[in-house]
């Protein structure tokens, strides 16, 4: 028994339509579905919400719900803002750059390129102030992720012991640790 992918994952929103507007105007995904009602249908509880579906590629989907009745929405202020955020692949860092381009073009502030060995990423914020990523693979991204794996486990045993950074992949940062010195 194993789980085939995600279905969807959803977020709130503010506003549905100015939300929806902005993932089509910025990221070019497609609007795909609407759903609204009273009621919530697991619970019952008399709720109206406003659920909208947008296609972020690959059969994954990126869903919001506006709810007018709830307190105003505001993130969790006990994580840091760089914490909580979704990431989008991109194909290639040509791509990045054209996105990078379109969202300053649209007065979005990016903060990037980011180096994270593996890949190489922008962020910014959505309207609701949910913070994105977009990331495009680094041309030696296999070899790394295969060098990773393979201390994945021991990484995670010395970290539940410790609660602190093991030294197994300090190599992907090693340029930039060096220009520090």
């Amino acid at each position: 028994m194993k789980v085939e992918q995600i279905h969807h994952v959803a977020y709130r929103c503010k506003d549905a339509k100015e939300t929806v507007e902005w993932y089509v105007k910025n990221l070019n995904m497609e609007f795909v579905l609407a759903i609204a009602e009273d009621h919530v249908p697991s619970t019952k509880a008399p709720d109206p919400y406003m659920h909208v579906f947008l296609d972020a590629g690959n059969n994954n989907v990126l869903a919001f719900f506006e709810l007018p009745t709830q307190p105003e929405m505001s993130r969790d202020l006990n994580t840091p803002e760089w914490v909580q955020h979704i990431a989008f692949k991109v194909k290639n860092m040509a791509t990045l750059l054209k996105f990078k381009a379109h969202l300053e073009a649209n007065n979005i502030e990016v903060l990037g390129v980011t180096d994270h060995s593996l890949f190489k990423s922008i962020y910014f914020f959505d309207p609701n102030g949910h913070r994105l990523e977009l990331a495009a693979p680094d041309a030696a991204e296999a070899e790394k992720i295969a060098r990773l794996d393979s201390v994945k486990w021991q990484m995670l045993e010395e970290w539940s012991k410790t609660k602190r950074a093991p030294k197994h992949a300090a190599w992907m940062h090693q340029d930039e640790f060096l220009a520090l010195d």
